[in-house]
């Protein structure tokens, strides 16, 4: 590797060289200047002997000792009238022989795979999550079921209930999959972590089914971020009320608004397009039909157009859950493991490559914590 950035160096200058193969640029040049060893430090004359150490780690050893800390043998012994060595000392011979730890059960968490998601059409994956609405008094909530469809931002189910049931979210999700038609091995299913999203009931359905199912990181909000955007669309409308009077009046309310939702709302992500049109394949009619329109409104004043002639929001070719980082071309040359945002301009000459190659259909009708009718 040092060898390749100092081949290229010369062209594309050390810095970018050194960011293209996720090296430091201090590891550069001391790899290539490398400094002189230093001398190994001698023994101080105060070091306890090979015999003495053993001595120590024998009397820490004693079952009068063994399940006692340093400073409690420590003060022991100058009880008893003898003297060994420092408390430190103790801790350092029982940290040479791999005696001292943590000793509370420290729970170490596993890591999680970063799920990564990619739908280029409607009913690929969908992200479903459950929020409270707050109810007539405190301390009472009803629980708004949502499944979205992140290519298109469609609403395909939602549901209402007292309670936050795997079952209720079983029947949710085998529904909504029938309404659309879901064949076997066509979707992905995202979720958090929640007890109904997690529950033996809904993995169980999802396996029938045959969709796949997709979990995030816990304590990660960004793995799951169409349901949130989604609810914070709800909680954040001018409509929204700051407590529902009863579950009849929270799925009033929720069936109203998922209806403006998904055939009035344009939506920034989608080309402000209304969710129901680009997941049922209408968008590109009304792109054209947009189109024609500025057509003409650039016809009739071209001057009022500078830079160029109009033309309406595009439309997404794909919608991601953590797309992956692109390496770039120079890290794919010189076999680098680390990840650029920007690509650098550099084509390695034929010198340089034989260097390298060495080295909404809603569901809410009668829904309550009974399930639905």
């Amino acid at each position: 590797m040092i060898r390749a950035i100092a081949k290229v160096g010369h062209q594309l200058g050390v810095a970018p060289a050194c960011a293209a193969m996720g090296l430091p640029r201090s590891t550069y040049y001391r790899q290539r200047s490398p400094r002189p060893k230093k001398a190994c430090r001698s023994t101080p004359a105060r070091t306890l002997t090979l015999d003495e150490r053993q001595a120590v780690l024998a009397v820490l050893h004693d079952p009068r000792f063994v399940d006692d800390a340093p400073g409690q043998v420590y003060a022991a012994l100058l009880d008893e009238g003898r003297y060994l060595c420092s408390e430190r000392t103790m801790y350092r011979i029982l940290a040479n022989n791999a005696e001292v730890r943590e000793r509370r059960n420290q729970l170490r968490h596993p890591i999680y795979c970063k799920p990564e998601l990619l739908a280029t059409a409607p009913n690929q994956v969908w992200s479903w999550d459950i929020t409270k609405l707050l109810g007539p008094v405190k301390w009472t909530y009803y629980y708004l079921y949502v499944i979205l469809d992140i290519f298109s931002r469609y609403v395909a189910g939602w549901l209402l209930a007292r309670v936050e049931s795997a079952a209720l979210a079983k029947q949710l999700i085998g529904e909504t999959c029938r309404r659309q038609g879901i064949s076997q091995d066509q979707l992905t299913i995202h979720s958090d972590r929640g007890p109904s999203m997690t529950s033996k009931t809904v993995a169980l359905l999802l396996a029938d089914l045959g969709v796949t199912k997709s979990l995030s990181r816990p304590h990660v909000s960004n793995d799951n971020p169409y349901s949130e955007a989604q609810f914070k669309t709800l909680k954040y409308h001018p409509g929204f009320p700051g407590r529902f009077g009863s579950e009849q009046d929270g799925r009033a309310h929720c069936r109203a608004f998922f209806a403006w939702y998904n055939t009035e709302h344009r939506h920034s992500g989608i080309g402000m397009m209304t969710p129901a049109s680009v997941h049922y394949g209408r968008a590109s009619h009304i792109n054209s039909a947009r189109q024609r329109t500025l057509d003409m409104a650039y016809a009739l004043h071209p001057e009022r157009f500078v830079k160029r002639p109009p033309s309406p929001p595009e439309l997404p070719a794909a919608a991601w859950i953590n797309p992956p980082v692109q390496k770039t071309a120079l890290q794919n040359a010189l076999g680098s493991q680390f990840v650029m945002a920007a690509d650098l301009e550099y084509a390695p000459s034929e010198g340089d490559w034989d260097l390298i190659t060495e080295g909404s259909s809603e569901i809410t009708e009668g829904s309550s914590e009974k399930g639905l009718q």
